[in-house]
């Protein structure tokens, strides 16, 4: 087996110790049992679990950002998009969350790229007039894709099966988009 499988194999056990024990529960036994490798490998590729978890953290960064394209003239319909990533990859979000909980790693740095790279976006759209100028571009992306992400099940309000709500996803997801129509002002 290559070294590259097999770091795919400690990066796939990874994700999933450290989206259902966080960083601190996760165990680096656990991650090398479940992705069949040697303990030793964990470290001599990654160097540490904290590098081990920046790296995975990362990694779903950068797939979810490539897979759910920035369109700031269409935020209701990125609203739509990202809810729809949200409910169907839970613990890509739970892991982030587990990152903010325990502070134990920098936000990675491909969604850091993507705030720096959407928030010029973002004010030219304000600038042309297409979404309103009250609110500055970095709490417009923070209210999409709060308003977006807030249904997931990973995180209170929770998963959308909920049967004290007669919310279909379908309906929450359409809901949020006029929100954010309503909160970005489109014309």
């Amino acid at each position: 087996m290559s070294a590259e499988q097999t770091k795919m194999r400690i990066l796939d056990a990874a994700f999933r110790e450290f989206a259902e024990h966080g960083m601190a529960g996760a165990r680096v036994d656990r991650i090398a049992k479940n992705a069949a490798c040697n303990k030793n490998l964990i470290y001599v590729y990654f160097q540490s679990k904290e590098s081990l978890f920046a790296t995975v953290l990362d990694q779903h960064f950068t797939d979810l950002y490539a897979g759910l394209p920035f369109t700031p003239g269409d935020l209701p319909g990125l609203a739509r998009r990202v809810f729809d990533y949200a409910q169907a990859n839970p613990d890509t979000y739970r892991l982030l969350a587990w990152a903010t909980l325990e502070r134990t790693a920098a936000l990675p740095p491909a969604r850091e790229r993507e705030h720096h790279r959407a928030l010029p976006l973002i004010r030219a759209e304000q600038e042309s007039g297409t979404i309103q100028t009250d609110a500055p571009p970095a709490l417009i992306l923070m209210a999409v894709m709060a308003l977006a992400t807030a249904w997931s099940p990973a995180f209170p309000f929770g998963a959308t099966a909920n049967p004290a709500t007669d919310l279909s996803p379908g309906t929450i997801r359409d809901t949020i988009a006029d929100m954010v129509a309503r909160i970005v002002g489109h014309r």
